[in-house]
């Protein structure tokens, strides 16, 4: 019903003056969509700019709240900082929360200023694994709740295939070989880092063409805010169809990394390298404007060559992949030799930007030297940055959660900026796990290590995004100056603010849930015995599958916790957020014991007992059923994510082709190697339609080899599951998502089943 002109006018006076003051600011716009027009109108922003790291300082009474700050990007977070610790806002993935008081307690805080002059946010790899499908709106919404959380400096990645092709077209590369080699849109990743070349192609002009719309959207939302994108650049990686045609430049044949066949790579010695680079980046701005960072990774997953000939990369194999590094020829070059190599490629890399660039910064992730330490010795780290001057190179050290060290090894990256940070999630895989005493004592130590040299920020760069999002609230509230504030504390703000309120029994279930998940820093299972897979469930099927005893966490006390939980749902049945929680904790604690029902399964079948492996098979199929079941309710399903990649266009050829790209992404993914499973995911659509069949397959032929007699061959098993597999993620089915008519009474009823039976 439309209000009467006089009582809008009314509403808008007793509102204050804030909505006119603030009218058209960037900043205050983000609070108009993330609270709501009517909540933002009390919110006055106002911009001080001031030496040193960014700061925000609240003031509130009565109806109004007023936020001083040093830039766009803290004066958004400090409005939500203050409502989120009142218990009046939460903003996250899965859904949001605001409820403003109708007046503020008189409150006047001291200044809050972050220790970190850069909040750094998203890995290369989030735009395979979560965003390739992503329209306006969801961009739009992510960008706001960087700026909620204080975030100021994001990867920005999308949109670059248009300057690519625009660029190899100039350098001669025909469209016909074009479209030989860049791969499909959730696997462009991959495609830039130069692991792979034309996996699923052709990428469609149409999505190369969309993503640059798109790109020009996300970057002018950024700059409005002040963030500092950071921006693709060349690293060395060309077509092969190129380097077919320049044989006597100096190009390197890489490693066939995971079973793709191998890419190709320029020596930045070479003349070409400087001109291919600089031309990159001025294609670049023509579409997208200046930057002042520029990310160029020339070895991820790669050795860099350092035998004269490169002879010593071809075969080669990076020390976190599926295989022990095997980097003997490496070895046998002399470490003066490596070590003047790195350096004519670090310095090469900073001038090929430089040139385009001047005061542009080369950003480049720094998990490399963690993941393949047996090649990245202190020394070979030292030559590569050797050449480059300290404020124009910025290392992303993102492997502190699984590979820590490697900055003290290096002595802080030797002078050049770097920032401190975490992965935190691979794959877009969703068990629950995080590690919040490890992170806020780590932190600790960091800032107070008064070896940290050129500290200059803090990132979390997950893989994929939508899982685990109570680990990111924590973390960047830590970046902000958090890492004084007692848990018990945070705790009891954090469920005040999502669900509205905090009772004594949730907190104590809630001592129950750190101590049972959020006491693992890396989730191990989820790469074991050299195949991945988030839980024993969701890995390809394996009589080894018997011997997997790495289980983090504490699966008695998660249970504890949820049977609480489960005991309160009453007192939040009007917090949808609630429910949501419950769901995934009650999925976890569910999923591990559907991995313990394998075990026994296969140990039941090998020892011949085949009336109780039928019995243990029955009832982890009656669980996955369950499971995937409950899981309709929850923020992401199978069907939302073959339903976004079909959606991607209206054409029916291509939305085919969108559908079976986004189904191998998280089934096969893709070549011979392990990648089977990486990007697994709990999710409706998955636990009854593509994993437990598998097993089914599986436990059907390990039971028939047992009642003939016969030895299981696991080597056929594993070719026809590899067949099957392809199979389903071509298959042309968009799921329906089902919710359950009542999440909590479906979590009773499967645990009554699982402690009955």
């Amino acid at each position: 019903m439309r209000r009467p002109a006089f009582v809008v006018l009314t509403l808008l006076a007793g509102l204050g003056v804030a909505a006119a003051a603030n009218a058209g600011d960037p900043a205050h716009t983000v609070l108009e969509r993330s609270l709501g027009a009517e909540a933002a109108a009390r919110i006055t922003l106002t911009r001080k700019p001031q030496d040193g790291t960014p700061w925000y300082r609240i003031e509130a009474q009565g109806k109004r709240l007023e936020v001083q700050g040093s830039d766009p990007v803290a004066m958004v977070h400090g409005a939500y900082a203050y409502l989120n610790s009142i218990g009046a806002a939460s903003i996250s993935w899965e859904g949001d929360r605001v409820a403003l008081p109708a007046r503020f307690e008189a409150f006047a805080g001291g200044k809050v200023a972050t220790p970190f002059a850069h909040r750094v946010y998203l890995n290369t790899c989030t735009y395979g694994y979560t965003t390739p499908f992503w329209d306006w709106p969801r961009w739009e919404r992510e960008i706001d709740w960087m700026a909620l959380h204080g975030i100021d400096m994001p990867l920005a990645m999308e949109g670059q295939e248009a300057i690519w092709q625009q660029l190899w077209r100039e350098f001669g590369v025909a469209d016909a070989d074009l479209g030989d080699y860049f791969s499909g849109p959730a696997f462009t990743p991959w495609q830039r880092m130069g692991n792979i070349e034309g996996y699923r192609a052709p990428l469609p002009q149409q999505w190369i063409d969309s993503k640059r719309q798109l790109q020009q959207k996300i970057l002018a939302r950024m700059r409005e805010l002040d963030m500092k994108p950071v921006l693709p650049a060349f690293a060395g990686y060309v077509p092969k169809a190129f380097a077919q045609a320049h044989p006597q430049a100096r190009i390197y044949r890489m490693r066939a990394w995971e079973g793709f066949h191998e890419t190709y790579w320029m020596d930045p010695a070479d003349p070409l390298f400087a001109r291919i680079a600089g031309r990159f980046i001025e294609l670049y701005t023509q579409a997208y404007g200046e930057g002042e960072f520029y990310l160029a990774d020339a070895f991820n997953e790669m050795l860099p060559p350092v035998a004269d000939d490169g002879s010593d990369v071809a075969a080669a194999k990076y020390g976190d992949s599926t295989a022990n590094t095997d980097a003997a020829k490496a070895k046998a070059v002399p470490a003066a030799q490596r070590d003047a190599r790195l350096a004519q490629y670090g310095e090469a890399i900073y001038r090929s930007i430089a040139q385009a660039s001047p005061k542009a910064t080369w950003v480049m992730q720094g998990w490399l030297f963690g993941a393949d330490r047996e090649f990245w010795q202190p020394e070979a780290i030292a030559a590569f940055l050797s050449r480059v001057p300290d404020e124009r190179l910025m290392v992303l050290d993102i492997g502190n959660d699984r590979y820590p060290g490697t900055w003290k090894a290096s002595q802080a990256f030797d002078g050049k900026q770097w920032i401190y940070g975490y992965v935190h999630n691979y794959g877009g895989s969703n068990p629950l796990y995080g590690d919040f005493a490890f992170y806020r004592q780590d932190l600790q130590a960091l800032l107070a290590d008064p070896q940290h040299g050129n500290l200059a920020g803090f990132g979390v760069f997950p893989e994929g995004l939508h899982n685990n999002s109570v680990v990111y609230e924590y973390l960047y509230g830590l970046a902000w100056g958090g890492t004084a504030q007692p848990w018990e504390q945070w705790i009891a703000q954090y469920t005040r603010a999502r669900y509205g309120h905090a009772s004594p029994a949730l907190l104590a279930a809630w001592k129950d849930l750190e101590a049972s998940i959020y006491g693992t820093r890396y989730w191990s299972p989820r790469w074991w015995d050299r195949k991945a897979g988030a839980y024993l469930l969701f890995k390809r099927p394996t009589t080894a599958v018997v011997a997997f005893d790495d289980k983090p966490g504490d699966p008695p006390r998660l249970r504890r916790a949820i049977d609480a939980l489960l005991a309160q749902a009453g007192q939040y049945r009007d917090a949808p957020l609630y429910r949501h929680d419950l769901v995934e904790y009650a999925r976890h604690y569910l999923t591990l014991q559907a991995d313990e029902l394998l075990q026994q399964a296969v140990r039941a079948y090998q020892g011949g007992d085949l009336a109780a492996g039928d019995r243990l098979a029955g009832k982890l199929a009656d669980l996955a059923t369950g499971l995937d079941a409950l899981l309709g309710g929850q923020q992401e399903t199978l069907a939302d994510w073959t339903g976004a990649a079909a959606g991607y266009s209206d054409d029916p050829a291509l939305r085919r082709y969108y559908l079976a790209d986004a189904r191998a992404q998280v089934s096969v993914w893709g070549g011979d190697g392990n990648l089977a499973d990486y990007a697994s995911k709990a999710w409706q659509g998955m636990y009854a339609g593509f994993y437990l069949p598998r097993w089914q397959r599986f436990f059907a032929a390990l039971r028939q080899a047992q009642a003939s007699g016969q030895a299981f061959d696991q080597a056929a098993f594993d070719a026809g599951s590899v067949r099957w597999e392809r199979a389903w993620a071509e298959r042309e089915e968009i799921p329906q998502r089902q919710p359950p008519a009542d999440a909590v009474a479906s979590i009773r009823r499967l645990l009554e089943r699982l402690d009955r039976e």
